[in-house]
């Protein structure tokens, strides 16, 4: 019963392919390997300087991205200032403005109660005039006679006068 079947057989065809192989190991070693590991080691810096690279970058964006954050802030802050001195120069416009109109209209007021008081003292004269005239003609009706231009204007002068000396009601 022989389960061996002759794939490891010291034999002649073995050493031969041992020797064939340990050549072709030696023969590639010296032609392929050192190029093949050159190629390697060369592959390896260029991935180590790209990682090395890639860190470089990410350092200068984080960097970027602070000073952007930073100059963020900074107009956001002289945007808030600009708004708050808008809003005062806005406050103090709007107290100009007050100021300005309540002066107009103190002003208003002031040229008012004089036309007031001009009207008033210009209705006063009016109706003591008007007084006179009607006491002039209650008096011609009662003497029944017309009185000459010159008395006319005597008696309306006292009148005024008599008039003038009783304070009027408003």
């Amino acid at each position: 019963m022989e389960f061996y079947t002759g794939l490891v057989d010291p034999n002649a065809t073995l050493l031969i392919n041992m020797a064939t192989m340990i050549v072709l190991f030696l023969i590639m070693r010296k032609m392929f390997f050192h190029k093949i590991r050159a190629h390697m080691v060369k592959r390896q810096e260029a991935v180590a300087n790209s990682i090395a690279d890639a860190e470089k970058k990410n350092v200068d964006v984080e960097l970027l991205k602070a000073e952007y954050q930073k100059k963020l802030a900074d107009i956001d802050e002289e945007a808030r200032e600009r708004i708050r001195l808008a809003v005062v120069k806005a406050d103090s416009q709007a107290k100009n403005i007050i100021a300005e109109a309540q002066k107009k209209s103190i002003e208003l007021l002031r040229k008012n109660e004089a036309e007031i008081e001009r009207e008033k003292i210009k209705a006063i004269g009016d109706l003591k005039e008007q007084i006179a005239e009607l006491a002039m003609f209650a008096a011609e009706k009662v003497i029944e006679k017309e009185l000459d231009a010159k008395a006319h204007h005597a008696m309306i002068g006292r009148i005024i006068e008599e008039a003038g000396a009783v304070k009027w009601q408003n």
